[in-house]
């Protein structure tokens, strides 16, 4: 069958616990941008959730992928920053898009065509299976997937203690379900809560522009509460950002 133009992709649900079965499959949770991969005949297409071609932006993960060997194929995957240390990070990411190139990762996840056959249709262990033996040795820049059965709370355990943001786990006996939230599911490391900024601090010491973010939440009943201050995790290029809208 002909290689599809772009294949909605498969969603996940959130979960405070990863599920355990033997028909569960735990693969780690990386942060970047969901990509998929479209190769046809050493032409490849880096298409986003939505189906937008970005592959300009990224012509060194694009050209890694030109160099599998074959001849038809649509791999999802998760386009990713790297630090030193391993672990993903998605401020490398935005970096690396306003720059328009760079060295990233492509984490491949699933296959769900290769060389004409609808490979979509198959359980998720045998894509897998299929997807690790095309990239046994895949070219820099690239990188397979894999996961881990058992004990889902246990390995969602092991990937907070190594810092990384969560697991999601998958159904090893479905095909694929473009749009379907219900046979993956997402357990994070993290807790995560939305506030309002409703102010900031003075810069103390060598910190440019500001000191800190005041933060609050809002009430079920509307009420404004202040939640305390954050000023970590913010590198110059984001407090640039962060204070072009500040000022009278």
């Amino acid at each position: 069958m002909p290689l599809p133009r772009w294949i909605e992709p498969q969603l996940s649900k959130l979960a405070a616990k990863a599920p355990t079965g033997p028909q569960w499959g735990h693969e780690i949770k990386f942060d970047g941008y969901r990509m998929a991969a479209r190769i046809e005949k050493g032409h490849v297409n880096l298409l986003t959730r939505s189906g937008l071609d970005w592959t300009e932006k990224y012509p060194i993960t694009a050209a890694a992928l030109a160099q599998l060997d074959v001849n038809a194929a649509y791999i999802d995957g998760e386009l990713c920053g790297v630090r030193p240390d391993g672990l993903t990070s998605f401020e490398i990411m935005q970096q690396v898009s306003d720059s328009g190139g760079g060295h990233l990762t492509l984490f491949a996840f699933d296959l769900l065509h290769l060389d004409g056959e609808d490979v979509a249709q198959l359980p998720l262990v045998e894509r897998k299976a299929r997807l690790a033996a095309l990239l046994t040795k895949p070219p820099a820049g690239i990188a397979y997937s894999d996961h881990e059965g058992g004990d889902g709370e246990a390995f969602r355990r092991a990937a907070c203690k190594h810092g990384l943001e969560g697991v999601v786990s998958k159904r090893l006996d479905r095909p694929y379900l473009p749009g379907d939230r219900g046979a993956w599911v997402k357990s994070k490391c993290l807790n995560r809560a939305e506030f309002v900024i409703v102010g900031w601090s003075n810069p103390e010491g060598a910190r440019p522009l500001l000191g800190a973010l005041l933060l609050g939440y809002y009430e079920p009943d509307g009420r404004l509460i202040y939640a305390g201050r954050v000023g970590t995790g913010m590198p110059v290029k984001t407090l640039i950002i962060s204070t072009s809208g500040f000022g009278p």
